[in-house]
């Protein structure tokens, strides 16, 4: 049993020191003998650092990604040796595309055995590699403090991105001489590549593609707000009036009902411009790969990519130009160059007022399905009883395919900051994990998770979690009873379908229930306005079991290969 010397300075007490440091606030793991000291550094640590403990470890790493998405600061996940770590592997992987900047510290058996067969002896790093900036072991005793903030300096710094780092047996468990030197490094280190702005003469070139541009087009992406860029995106939209298309983070940048806000007229937008700006998100099948313009006849589009760091430029086709470097100062050069180009936006004359037009009749079109009174319901009915209900500062969290596919179209933010999805590597199982984090980062907002009922066999157990530390969210499942995302297309593809069946009306509330929350089984659409408020007004976990139409597909666009 370890002194109480040895508490405050074994290489646990090291690693709570350096990420208190860089700004984490919470542990999120699941327990394991290997990460026993950094438990034990926590609850010794002045003040104790809070330890959120899960059922799996994918939703630690969820629940640490999702912090740092939605606090802009890096998110902590520790994991026990061997399973521990594989078991995270699904959601380090989400962490890599989102570029959210997450350090995962792993238990690692004790060198002195290594090769011999010590339980949950594995090399990590190895198979951590291609999806962190990052992986690696620390042996030393006495380097933890230091590894550990390397770790955070490394996940914060353009591009983010998680992080890995195993910790030998010895080195967790071991304290150094005295005399040496175990602490972090300094926190400030991690903004080392701060305020690097993109070359002005990139910028200068952008500036002269809109000058000549009548029908642009400006998409705003996750990095926006992660690289903390959302206001002066805003200011600079308003100031040029260029019509924006919000993806992913970018949601709510722009607030729902904001006239340049052209997200619901998309393919119109993208179709018919001739200009198209994409700032922090990659041009991947989520954004058509970058191919626009070309419809009815007009020649495709210029394309502008723009990112927090080289690195994020497409490389896949041509670009009309590019800027790389901190988002804010893109921005706000933008708007200088701009200003002394003297721009006429003659944009605001058609183009714009075409594509608010096009939203507009986009609305008026759907609302008809989303007051439906179908029977089975059709999900958009679920969207139309939701969005009224859902305050400015609510955080709104999809995991699933086409109902949460709805979610996306229908419940437009009113503030960045409010809006989580799996992102480009569309992981389901994350909905958990986020809404624990949720809870947390904003604790006295609205949080609404919505599960598809395939999504929700991945992390359900994780109410659990929610129960034991006193989380309540609202959960709403839209229940077809099938895999749509598979089903459908395979039946088009084939005249048939397999492995595509859930189980009719599974009662996922009556799960919640057992686990110590609440919910109820929803059939017919004049229920759902009422139980959604029961939801809202609960003090545990609540899960609004709604019946919906296997028959209804979403109206998908790509499926992304």
């Amino acid at each position: 049993m370890a002194s109480d010397e040895q508490a405050v300075t074994h290489g646990g007490a090291q690693a709570v020191a350096a990420a208190r440091a860089h700004g984490a606030q919470t542990i999120f793991t699941l327990s394991g003998g290997h990460v026993f000291p950094v438990y034990d550094g926590a609850v010794k640590a002045d003040p104790p650092m809070p330890i959120l403990d899960v059922r799996h470890e994918q939703t630690a790493v969820f629940a640490a990604e999702a912090t740092a998405r939605l606090t802009r600061t890096p998110g902590f996940a520790v994991l026990t040796a061997g399973p521990g770590v594989t078991n995270g592997i699904s959601a380090i992987t989400t962490a890599h595309f989102n570029g959210s900047s997450v350090v995962v510290l792993g238990g690692r058996a004790p060198d002195y055995r290594w090769g011999a067969g010590s339980l949950q002896e594995f090399d990590h790093p190895v198979l951590l590699g291609p999806i962190t900036k990052r992986a690696w072991t620390e042996h030393r005793i006495g380097a933890v403090g230091q590894a550990v903030s390397e770790a955070f300096r490394l996940a914060s710094a353009r591009h983010r991105g998680p992080v890995f780092l195993d910790v030998s047996l010895e080195a967790l468990f071991g304290s150094p001489p005295p005399a040496s030197p175990g602490g972090p490094a300094s926190a400030a280190d991690s903004e080392a590549d701060a305020l690097r702005g993109p070359d002005p003469g990139s910028i200068a070139q952008i500036v002269s593609l809109i000058a000549k541009s009548q029908r642009p087009v400006l998409v705003l992406g996750s990095d926006v707000w992660l690289d903390g860029a959302d206001e002066a995106a805003r200011s600079a939209a308003e100031e040029l009036q260029l019509p924006v298309v919000a993806n992913g983070q970018g949601r709510g940048i722009l607030p729902a009902g904001h006239e340049l806000l052209v997200t619901r007229a998309r393919s119109l937008a993208f179709g018919q411009a001739d200009l198209v700006i994409v700032a922090g998100t990659p041009l991947d099948f989520r954004l058509g790969y970058g191919e626009y313009g070309g419809a009815g006849g007009a020649p495709p589009a210029d394309v502008v990519h723009v990112g927090d760091a080289p690195g994020q430029i497409a490389t896949h086709r041509a670009l009309a130009g590019s800027a790389a470097g901190d988002l804010t100062a893109f921005f706000t050069a933008l708007c200088a160059q701009a200003g002394q180009a003297g721009l006429t936006r003659r944009w605001t004359q058609e183009w714009l007022p075409s594509l608010t037009q096009a939203c507009r009749s986009a609305a008026s079109a759907d609302a008809e399905l989303l007051a439906s009174d179908a029977c089975p319901i059709h999900p958009m009915r679920i969207y139309g009883e939701l969005a009224p209900l859902l305050e400015p500062d609510s955080v709104v969290i999809g995991d699933g395919g086409d109902f949460v596919s709805y979610a996306g179209k229908y419940i437009e933010p009113r503030q960045p900051g409010g809006w989580l999805d799996p992102g480009p590597y569309g992981c389901l199982g994350t909905g958990l994990g986020y809404a624990i984090a949720a809870r947390i980062a904003r604790p006295a907002a609205q949080v609404v998770l919505l599960l598809g009922d395939g999504a929700a066999g991945f992390s359900l157990m994780d109410v659990d979690t929610l129960v034991r530390h006193r989380l309540p969210v609202v959960m709403i499942c839209g229940n077809n009873g099938i895999w749509g995302l598979e089903k459908h297309p395979m039946q088009a593809l084939y005249g048939y379908d397999v492995a595509a069946d859930l189980q009719p009306q599974c009662r996922y509330d009556q799960v919640v229930a057992a686990l110590g929350g609440a919910g109820e089984l929803v059939t017919r659409p004049e229920e759902i306005g009422p139980a959604l408020r029961r939801a809202f007004s609960a003090d545990v976990p609540y899960l609004v079991n709604v019946v919906t139409d296997p028959q209804v597909a979403y109206p998908r666009s790509t499926t992304g290969v």
